[in-house]
């Protein structure tokens, strides 16, 4: 398999200015984050996608990095307030991190606004104009003037900023416009501001043939008139502001759902992180806004194009198909019909794997539906990291209640982002009869497990569902997670233990199968390298292939050199952190480290392990789990990992989900010894997995009815046979 530079698109998500990447062990966590959204920029400037998409991953981009400002720097920030010198896993104190960051922040904010001008001129082609206001025809000013004063005005209000005035509560991710204003012969000017209401549009569409967007902040200066008759403008800005979201937990909190809603509250008024300015913000204003906004001047970005550019993904949801990615239905498998939608009974045949989003989270939803509604089916217990708005998980779990099964539900309260929700639907849990566990105070839930016991002919049987990603219908329509559906009475003890470990403090001591974080699921991963080690010393055929979403434990990458030093192959595939350094004389030469951005958000983690013969092999063991390799994950979290035994899923994770994903170069980018990551392409004929996935059914969900649907099978030479 050629692989070279693609010469159409990036050839590395590195900034050409950059210095060399130090050649250490260990890349810091937070600059390998900031490279991984370098990657997802990348693909608004892939030329190979459609338009809208392109812009859909520019708002994603943009979104992310507003994140990574709330916490990561938010949290940075605070440790050097504090005086806190922990040094990161490459030495970098937290000041240290502050100033490269900082760089780095700036010339992505650059990009995006390149990425956006690109985008602009080839949209206004296609007959969609992210329009500047001065540059609209004469009907549609006085049109947007109409609608500013029919349907803007009523919702906005200027504040005089003075001292009977005092200066207003700008919200996180806000956005405002402060003028400078004269008025007659007053002699002093007047500061106002008017700041945007999260209820009103971003975008306003003028109407007409043409898909017209104007940002809503360009009508507040454009019709400034409307707003200050009799005054005159004489200077103006556009702001933003990004404030600390981060949530610490009191281990001492005696009530948690009191206390997240006090945090929440909280939260909301966090200190001012970032402030985003236009590039022509009047001085006086920006003055005013430093000053009482209390930013430090380092961590104040100017910009001469839009600001809050995730706002854009409004504009992805304009109807045309031409400049959207094909359509695509996920396949219900096909197993499960053939037992008439019987989920239960599919399962009781064998185990069976769904791939998301290839394959429909309908699937996950209809077993727990099917057990609220089975009048055999006596108790349900379930994990609840993220489920999303309008939950049909939720909902499954309220109607079993309801019709007196026993059931229990484990809501992590401690779901970044996710707190209000959380308590929200625990409260509708508990309001329909729901047992509901908050898990540990110290420790996040973060297992994905439904378990239903079935009243049966020969007694009580268990069934679980075991995932990688949460429990959240739309997520499941983009992230790539893999369902893993049982009735092994091992797993399914395992897994009420684990349940008894979260809501009775139960220390599962003696669990056959799976493996629970963080009591047991580290030193597991440590044996089943060691034996790795050891066939590798002993001549025997030896590797390793793994796919997470990061790995930043230093324990586990030290491990995982020690491998590579022994002789172990390993194929990484890792979405987005990576501290681990990869193909390093000496080092980690037998490390080879990819990371795929396509269509699809890849989220699936999967250990496999050779375990004497050369991989992909039916006797590699093969493990589903929801942990990453990272110290969170495996030290301050409950997670699961479930080892693939019944030979079709144990073909399908392998042969299927991780080939593809090895072998993938359309989506793929290379890391390099340099620490930076370098796109790749197959000369002829590029393999893409999402393709691969879409085209082809799974290999434990097919069923007999799609036997004459030979899957292709994948080799490591990058051919189907």
């Amino acid at each position: 398999m050629t692989v070279e530079a693609s010469r159409n698109i990036p050839a590395n998500d590195a900034d050409m200015t950059a210095p060399p990447a130090p050649r250490d062990r260990y890349t810091n966590r937070e600059l390998s984050w900031l490279s991984f959204n370098r990657r997802v920029l990348a693909e608004s400037e892939n030329e190979r996608y459609p338009l809208l998409e392109r812009l859909r991953f520019l708002s994603i981009s943009a979104s992310n990095l507003d994140e990574f400002t709330m916490v990561r720097i938010a949290g940075l920030e605070g440790q050097v307030q504090r005086g806190i010198e922990t040094q990161a896993i490459d030495g970098a104190s937290p000041r240290q991190q502050l100033e490269a960051i900082r760089g780095q922040l700036l010339t992505l904010e650059d990009r995006q606004q390149k990425s956006l001008e690109t985008l602009r001129t080839l949209l206004f082609e296609e007959g969609i104009m992210l329009a500047p206001i001065d540059r609209l025809e004469k009907d549609q000013l006085t049109w947007l003037g109409e609608y500013f004063e029919s349907d803007i005005l009523p919702l906005i209000t200027p504040q005089a900023i003075d001292p009977s005035h005092p200066f207003p509560f700008v919200a996180n991710k806000g956005i405002g416009v402060i003028f400078r204003l004269k008025r007659g012969r007053r002699k002093a000017d007047l500061i106002e501001m008017v700041l945007i209401p999260s209820g009103a549009p971003r975008f306003v569409r003028v109407p007409g043939e043409k898909a017209i967007y104007v940002a809503i902040e360009q009508l507040v200066t454009r019709f400034a008139d409307q707003l200050f008759p009799g005054f005159k403008v004489l200077g103006d800005g556009v702001f933003r502001v990004i404030r600390d979201s981060d949530i610490e937990v009191e281990e001492e909190a005696e009530d948690l759902v009191r206390y997240f809603r006090t945090a929440i509250q909280r939260r909301r008024r966090g200190r001012t992180v970032l402030l985003e300015l236009d590039e022509d913000c009047d001085e006086t204003a920006e003055a005013l806004l430093r000053e009482q906004l209390e930013v430090e001047e380092a961590m104040i970005v100017k910009s001469d194009g839009m600001l809050g550019l995730a706002d854009l993904a409004v504009i992805c949801n304009e109807p045309r198909p031409d400049l959207k990615f094909e359509p695509f239905s996920p396949r219900y498998p096909e197993r499960i019909l053939e037992h008439d939608g019987d989920c239960f009974a599919a399962i009781r045949e064998k185990d069976i794997v769904i791939h998301h989003p290839f394959e429909s989270f309908d699937v996950v939803v209809d077993f727990l539906r099917q057990a609220a509604r089975d009048p055999a089916v006596v108790s349900i217990k379930q994990t609840l990291y993220r489920a999303g708005d309008q939950s049909p998980v939720i909902a499954a779990l309220i109607e079993a209640a309801l019709a007196g099964k026993a059931v229990t539900a484990v809501v992590e309260l401690k779901a970044r982002f996710d707190e209000e929700r959380n308590i929200h639907w625990a409260s509708e849990l508990e309001r329909a009869g729901v047992q509901v566990i908050y898990g540990f105070t110290e420790w996040k839930t973060h297992a994905k497990v439904s378990l239903v016991v079935r009243r049966e002919e020969d007694g009580y049987r268990t069934y679980c569902h075991f995932g990688t990603g949460n429990y959240h219908p739309i997520n499941a329509k983009i992230y790539t997670d893999l369902s893993f559906f049982t009735a092994d009475p091992a797993l399914g003890r395992d897994a009420a233990k684990m349940f008894n470990f979260i809501t009775g403090y139960i220390q599962p001591d003696d669990l056959e199968r799976i493996a629970v974080s963080p009591i047991g699921l580290q030193d597991t991963l440590y044996q089943l390298i060691d034996t790795e080690i050891a066939n590798a010393h002993a001549g025997k055929p030896a590797g390793i292939w793994v796919k997470l979403n990061s790995i930043t434990y230093k324990p586990m990458i030290d491990k995982l050199y020690e491998a590579s030093q022994a002789g172990v192959e390993i194929h990484m595939v890792v979405r987005g952190i990576c501290s681990l350094r990869a193909g390093l004389p000496g080092v980690s030469e037998n490390i080879r480290v990819k990371s795929v951005i396509g269509r699809f958000l890849e989220h699936s983690r999967v250990w496999a392990f050779a375990n004497g013969k050369a991989l992909p092999s039916r006797q590699a063991k093969v493990y589903l789990t929801s942990a990453d390799a990272m110290s969170r994950n495996l030290m301050r979290r409950v997670e699961v990992m479930v080892p693939i035994t019944n030979k079709t899923v144990h073909d399908q994770v392998l042969g299927q989900v991780m080939l593809a994903n090895i072998l993938d170069t359309e989506q793929s980018w290379q890391l390099g010894p340099d620490g930076q990551y370098h796109r790749l392409r197959q000369e002829e004929g590029g393999f893409n997995c999402h393709q691969y996935f879409m085209a082809n059914p799974s290999l434990s969900g097919r069923g007999a009815a799609l036997a004459d649907h030979e899957v292709p099978r994948l080799t490591l030479r990058g051919s189907s046979q």
